[in-house]
């Protein structure tokens, strides 16, 4: 007699659903300890797509951020909250923060968590308080800001009325205040507790109900790859300053010294970089033309006699660029240049100039060597009498010569008083 499937399929089932529950999950972790930029962005979006393609049970992103850019954080936002499987924010290790950017990015995870030590909030945009209080542009951004917050909040369920308070009132609280007013889920000290403590939870994954099982899932640590990294250090405003102020060098050299080839090929390379790094940046373009326009009146200044005119110019061009080169308007965050670049940078450009200029002033007041010009009061010996012509050495050179003041005899030291075409006119050397 044959067996039955009804007789051994249950049998069947329940040896497969205890097979899988011997299957361990696994679970990735990514760690973003930086300023938001489109580098970060892009990592992040990256690790939801390849934790996804793994059949993760979940992504945790260990986050420790000051905050950064609006446009980055809203694609860091908007992929967390369309990510395909659950994406937990995790504010760690102690002494971490998630300010500004980091409130907005922690508020949109499915499970929000922190570590003991750590903080999360004043989400104010920075970049407008330094106008006026009652300003439109302050208002515009302030409001953008909160509606956002405010949009976030309520898709995750989480307390949208401190939300507000953060980014109108700046407030920002520890993990245990946060986790009592309902802004986070859970306090851990680690991974592997968080792992634990957010088992079996609810959450909602693209509009559908879904039980985390993460108490025995296999840890992935991922990586932020070259590619990323080598973006995220070029998105800092100071290095993208600094390529420019190399390129700016390399090509001067170039000018100063043609031929030399060395600085004008490690100065095009950095130009190259650092234009790179403010296309990932919010850029001034005010800015940008005053340092374009300094970088002319310098190469003006090697080819014009200004007397340091076009170089004073050139430096207030400089110094007013770098300044207003990063539009802090456009971020979450304050990023700009810090003074301690732009300062350093400005006394190098005006020793350098200074230098350079006095060199070339005192090279036009030495008096010629070569020509006409530098034989006039050299010193010679008559090689033959001058009555009153004859011939001198000048210079290792033989000239015929004219004497002034009479008659010259041969071997008597002369000095030069005046040149006419190929003759010299000379007169005795007083002892």
């Amino acid at each position: 007699m044959k067996p039955h499937f009804r007789t051994y399929g249950p049998l069947l089932a329940a040896f497969l659903m205890g097979s899988a529950t011997f299957a361990a999950s696994t679970v990735h972790v990514i760690s973003l300890d930086a300023s938001i930029n489109p580098a970060t962005a892009d990592f992040i979006a990256h690790s939801i797509q390849r934790a996804h393609k793994a059949n993760a049970e979940a992504l945790v992103i260990r986050l420790n951020t000051p905050g950064g850019l609006l446009k980055s954080t809203r694609e860091i936002v908007r992929d967390i909250l369309s990510a395909p499987l659950p994406v937990v924010v995790y504010v760690a290790p102690s002494g971490s923060q998630a300010a500004s950017a980091g409130t907005f990015i922690t508020l949109a995870g499915h499970v929000a968590a922190m570590a003991p030590g750590t903080n999360i909030g004043a989400a104010h945009p920075v970049g407008m308080q330094g106008g006026e209080p009652d300003s439109i542009m302050n208002a515009k951004a302030t409001n953008d800001a909160a509606a956002f917050i405010r949009s976030i909040s309520e898709k995750r369920k989480r307390n949208i009325q401190w939300a507000e308070e953060a980014v109108r009132r700046s407030l920002s609280i520890t993990e245990n205040e946060a986790l009592e007013k309902k802004v986070i889920d859970v306090v851990a000290d680690n991974v592997e507790e968080l792992l634990r403590k957010i088992d079996s939870l609810e959450v909602e994954v693209n509009g559908s109900k879904r039980l985390l099982s993460t108490k025995n899932a296999d840890v992935v640590v991922e990586e932020m790859d070259w590619k990323h990294s080598i973006l995220d250090i070029l998105s800092d405003p100071n290095i993208a300053y600094i390529l420019l102020m190399l390129g700016m060098y390399g090509l001067l050299f170039e000018l100063y010294n043609p031929g030399s080839l060395f600085p004008g090929v490690v100065g095009a390379i950095a130009l190259i970089l650092g234009l790179y790094s403010l296309h990932t940046l919010p850029i001034n373009y005010a800015g940008l033309a005053l340092m374009i326009l300094a970088i002319i009146l310098f190469i003006l200044e090697i080819k014009v006699t200004s007397y340091g005119m076009l170089t004073v110019a050139g430096v207030a061009c400089l110094f007013l660029g770098s300044v207003m080169l990063i539009d802090s308007e456009s971020s979450l965050e304050f990023m700009s240049i810090s003074w301690g670049v732009i300062i350093p940078t400005i006394v190098v450009t005006v020793l350098f100039f200074v230098f350079a200029l006095a060199y070339g002033i005192r090279a036009q007041l030495r008096k010629a060597t070569t020509g006409e010009q530098g034989l006039l009061g050299e010193r010679g010996e008559t090689i033959s009498i001058l009555n009153p012509e004859g011939q001198v050495r000048v210079h290792g050179e033989i000239w015929n010569a004219s004497a002034e003041g009479g008659k010259i005899a041969k071997g008597t030291a002369v000095v030069v008083t005046r040149v006419d075409g190929l003759r010299v006119h000379v007169k005795k050397q007083e002892s």
